[in-house]
């Protein structure tokens, strides 16, 4: 985020949730404020109607810190770390592991990302530890409390061919490698997620992108899903 600024973020997850026989929505609308150059901070509220009617099930906050830049012409190199915690309060249904909507816990990660021109590399890996949800929510007897995440992701600037203007729209193209491994049981999952991102004014992103899994040995939310976001920053209004 671009420092001093403030910004809002709608996400909503679809998800085929089979086992309920049910398309369930994930909720999660965020507050975002750029501090500075260097640090982000979010806070979340988590909702859903997995087995129940639509309601908030918990809450989130999300931090990250840039320790390393390399800026050059057309291209840079950075790293950040991030942290995550939440509190859900929903039920417990799934082996896999997710503190971004699903589970009470924290997670603690490394984000490498490279710029080339038009195009961009980013890599993230991070551990993850989750706890029993509220309202007597616990986990499942034999499933993992522990995970590591990892992801790779690629974007290509395809629109416009040559800026003019900030107020022109950019449209990107990505793809993205999601994985998680539960070292307690050697459970996994490699998810596959191409998706369509446009930039309006230089202010105002809009997302949609389609999660599939490729491999895995764990019994999980959904196996595919489809997921919506808007954001719009409010620019120097701190």
């Amino acid at each position: 985020m671009p420092a001093k600024s403030l910004g809002i973020r709608l996400t909503n997850n679809v998800l085929d949730e089979q086992h309920l026989g049910q398309t369930t929505h994930q909720f999660l609308p965020e507050l975002m404020w750029g501090v500075n150059k260097r640090l982000m901070l979010h806070a979340e509220g988590i909702a859903n109607n997995s087995g129940t009617p639509f309601r908030f099930v918990g809450a989130g906050v999300y931090a990250k810190y840039r320790f390393y830049t390399q800026d050059q012409v057309h291209k840079h190199f950075r790293m950040a770390v991030f942290t995550r915690a939440a509190f859900n309060n929903g039920h417990v249904h799934y082996q896999e592991l997710e503190v971004n909507g699903m589970n009470t816990g924290a997670e603690l990660g490394l984000i490498a990302t490279q710029l080339l021109h038009k195009q961009a590399l980013s890599a993230t890996v991070s551990y993850e530890q989750i706890d029993n949800n509220g309202r007597g929510n616990t986990i499942h007897l034999g499933n993992a409390f522990r995970a590591v995440n990892y992801s790779f992701s690629t974007g290509r600037l395809i629109l416009p061919k040559s800026y003019t203007s900030y107020k022109q729209t950019n449209f990107n193209l990505m793809l993205e490698f999601l994985g998680q491994y539960q070292p307690e049981v050697g459970r996994h999952y490699v998810d596959i997620a191409p998706s369509l991102q446009f930039i309006i004014h230089s202010q105002t992103r809009v997302d949609i992108g389609y999660r599939h899994q490729l491999t895995g040995s764990m019994d999980r939310m959904a196996t595919n899903s489809l997921m919506l976001r808007v954001e719009h920053l409010l620019f120097n209004v701190i």
